[in-house]
């Protein structure tokens, strides 16, 4: 025979592939793999009962061919949600879809958590075990105990909390072993908040110590002496410093030069003024109790109402050359020490010095009107001139006086 064209059939190798839906490893049907996607995704959502729109394979990557498909391939079958790694995943089936609930079976299972784009991979022993009330706790408690946890999921099926990740990870490390520790520079009132949130109670405590100790010095912290000692050099020397309402506790502002200070309504109890210049000072209302005040410089000070009870004045000086007088009506002194203090002219009239002790002091020409002088030690004083009317001198001591004391000027 004449040569003939040879006639050359090429069979096709027909190709097939196992499909799965999204996420999921159970379930999976053997296809045939047609010449196009839409083919194969038409074939894949009739075996699988779902809506095909994407085809994903093992490794997450989109099919864009179906000649791309190799003889036997794994896909997973979305419809239209991103891809889901089985492996990681924790959706269920459910009436056909993804429905997010967890297939957990026992407390060492592994679950993964995306906090603000971080992931945590942790056991649902952790998460339960030391706070079994809280959020986390109920999110992957048993579900024959707890309604079932409802959150959405990454695409490598980590469960979603939209929470600070730096925030959340000493709460996480304090639920594996019992022990707060934050890194250099971590707020604890953002850990706080995230206790808060998640409901781990045995923080709140902890933490809000933590943060009352780290709070920087308020309005109402004592005034060191080094902080008082910058406020004077800023200042002239006949210059009002203004310190109303400031807090001097336990302060040490001994031999100072504090003179035309307003310090009215200061609070200077337990303070250290021994040897300080505090002429011409508005010390009204002042809290000076149990005080320090030795050797002090006190020329024509204003102490009206002010509280020094059981502070120590001994050897102090109230007396202006310049005739200005010391004006301490209505003064609380009750257990002051005044001893050898000179005071001449002074106003103490209406002022509380019960059991305080005057002796040797120089009050010459004071005020003393209406003065509680019960128990006081008067022993020494000079008294000349002294206005004593309507004070109340029981049980004081007069002996040693450097001048009699006329019966007119305790007359009332």
């Amino acid at each position: 025979m004449p040569n003939e064209p040879v006639q050359c059939c090429i069979k096709r190798t027909m190709k097939r592939a196992t499909v799965f839906r999204n996420g999921t490893k159970e379930n999976g049907k053997i296809i045939k793999c047609e010449d196009t996607l839409e083919l194969v995704m038409s074939t894949a959502s009739d075996v699988l009962d779902i809506n095909a729109s994407i085809i994903y394979t093992a490794m997450g990557g989109q099919l864009t061919n179906a000649e791309l498909i190799r003889d036997d391939e794994i896909l997973y079958i979305s419809q239209g949600e991103p891809f889901i790694d089985p492996k990681a995943s924790c959706y269920t089936q459910a009436a056909g879809a993804c429905t997010g609930q967890s297939t957990l079976a026992t407390h060492n299972d592994w679950v993964t958590l995306n906090v603000g784009g971080r992931h945590f991979s942790t056991t649902r022993s952790t998460l339960i075990g030391r706070e079994p009330d809280s959020m986390l706790a109920r999110m992957f408690a048993d579900d024959n105990l707890h309604v079932p946890w409802h959150s959405s999921v990454d695409h490598s099926g980590a469960y979603l909390i939209d929470r600070s990740s730096s925030y959340f990870e000493p709460v996480l490390n304090y639920l594996r072993h019992g022990q707060l520790i934050l890194d250099d520079g971590l707020n604890p009132a953002g850990v706080l908040e995230e206790a808060i949130f998640f409901g781990i109670t045995s923080l709140y405590k902890p933490l809000e110590e933590m943060i009352k100790s780290n709070e920087k010095p308020g309005d109402h912290t004592p005034i060191t002496r080094r902080e008082f000692v910058l406020m004077l050099q800023g200042r002239g020397a006949n210059c009002e410093l203004r310190c109303q309402g400031m807090n001097f506790e336990g302060a040490d502002l001994s031999k100072l030069d504090l003179r035309y200070i307003n310090l009215k309504l200061a609070n200077l109890s337990e303070a250290d003024l021994s040897g300080a210049n505090m002429s011409f000072c508005c010390l009204e209302r002042t809290n000076m109790t149990r005080a320090k005040m030795n050797g002090a410089n006190l020329q024509g000070v204003r102490m009206v109402l002010a509280n020094c009870e059981g502070a120590s004045l001994v050897g102090c000086n109230f007396e202006d050359p310049l005739g200005r007088k010391a004006n301490m009506e209505g003064v609380n002194m009750k257990g002051v020490n005044l001893e050898n203090s000179q005071m001449a002219g002074v106003n103490l009239r209406v002022a509380t010095l019960k059991n305080a002790n005057l002796k040797n002091s120089n009050l010459r020409g004071a005020v003393l009107a209406g003065t509680d002088l019960e128990n006081c030690n008067l022993t020494g004083c000079d008294l000349q001139e002294a206005n004593l009317r309507g004070a109340n001198v029981k049980n004081a001591t007069f002996e040693e006086m450097l001048t009699p004391l006329h019966m007119s000027q305790s007359v009332r």
